[in-house]
């Protein structure tokens, strides 16, 4: 075998295992090797801390749907920590008729900073971190708590349910949503958890620590923590908030942020690509293969153009078809049946282009990295 059909080769595999591959074998492994917790519901004390930066358009909606929960009211109390808010999020957040809501105000220091604030700020046995955009099911705390009855488990995270789309962007953006929940079921059910879903998620109040200023992904720096003292990272899928869909656009950047993000989780925990680690394999496998997609597939087009014939025409010819079609997907209508093929081409293109984006975090402050998530509240 040539050397160039050899580099094309490793590259393709790395792509289908990253995609495919691992996916599958977890599901295997987690179909052999459940690893159950105990749960039953005792009330216990919890603050739900919610950081927010101008979110005045989602701030009274939020705080209907947390003080509406199905919990027992006196053992709930919200915080909203406001960093830096130029909008009427104080103002609506300090002056909103209920007692067990209260304001922390901050000048903007970043996510990272307004998390550690808050998580100072409560004393409550649990601590639930949820966004301003996300509205909670009325049973998702309850469920959430209800995890922490086996004593093994130290963070425990909901689900994330994207709503449906009116475009086929947003409908392929919900559809990569279903893959990542599918597979972190799977390593849900291995004990093999990789982080927790940013807009909603609770920890012991014993194990929250500080997140280090600039931090990216608290939901994954917090339950790593708790992870590598012994607890375990538990992923209740039945504890439900609901989101708006998202552009493509705003997924990119939102992608952009959680890959910058792994960089800077490997540099707080090395010990993740230690083979002593339990989560070793799924941390190279899931998220450092991730990292590395865009520049396997880049290499398997670049070492196409040197593999001998028959072999260098069809695929070179079958790679420049695929790109193509992310690249006219924009301009065909809606109701071309080709759109159904070239959005999900087009979104895979985008999300991967991101992950090389991510290196972004060596050359600038990691804060830039965050853009405001754009979404039709109509929707």
């Amino acid at each position: 075998m040539t050397l160039p059909g050899l580099g094309f080769l490793v590259c393709a595999a790395f792509v289908v295992y990253v995609l495919a591959g691992y996916p599958v074998l977890l599901a295997i492994w987690a179909a052999a090797f459940p690893k159950p917790i105990s749960k039953a519901f005792t009330p216990r004390r919890v603050s739900i801390v919610v950081p927010v930066r101008n979110g005045a358009a989602w701030m009274t909606q939020k705080l209907k749907s947390l003080l509406g929960s199905n919990y027992p009211p006196e053992l709930l109390e919200i915080v909203v920590v406001s960093d830096g808010s130029t909008d009427q999020t104080d103002e609506l957040v300090s002056h909103f008729p209920d007692r067990r809501v209260r304001l922390l105000k901050l000048p903007s220091g970043g996510k990272a900073a307004a998390v550690t604030k808050g998580l100072a700020a409560v004393d409550s046995e649990i601590v639930v971190l949820t966004d301003v955009r996300q509205t909670f099911d009325p049973d998702a705390i309850r469920l959430l708590v209800s995890c922490f009855a086996d004593p093994s488990v130290g963070v425990v995270t909901g689900e994330l349910v994207i709503r449906q789309g009116t475009s086929q962007e947003e409908f392929n953006t919900g559809l990569y949503w279903k893959y990542e929940k599918w597979i972190r079921r799977n390593l849900n059910k291995i004990n093999a958890m990789l982080g927790a879903t940013g807009s909603i998620y609770a920890i012991r109040k014993e194990l929250a620590v500080a997140i280090p200023p600039g931090i990216l992904l608290d939901d994954v720096y917090l339950p790593f923590t708790a992870a590598f003292r012994g607890h375990r990272i538990y992923f209740e899928d039945a504890a439900k908030a609901y989101d708006l869909p998202t552009s493509l656009n705003s997924e990119f950047w939102r992608k952009v942020r959680t890959q910058a993000g792994v960089y800077q989780i490997m540099q707080r925990f090395p010990a993740l690509l230690s083979p002593a680690n339990p989560r070793f394999i799924h941390f190279l496998s899931h998220k450092l293969g991730r990292l590395l997609l865009p520049f396997a597939m880049l290499g398997a087009l670049l070492f196409s153009f040197f593999l001998p014939a028959p072999w260098k025409l069809p695929l070179l010819i079958a790679q420049m078809a695929f790109y193509a079609l992310a690249l006219l997907d924009p301009l065909i209508p809606e109701k071309n049946p080709l759109k159904r093929l070239s959005a999900v081409i087009r979104a895979f293109v985008v999300l991967v282009a991101a992950a090389a984006c991510a290196l972004n975090v060596f050359f600038r402050p990691a804060q830039q990295l965050w853009k405001e998530t754009k979404v039709e509240k109509s929707a």
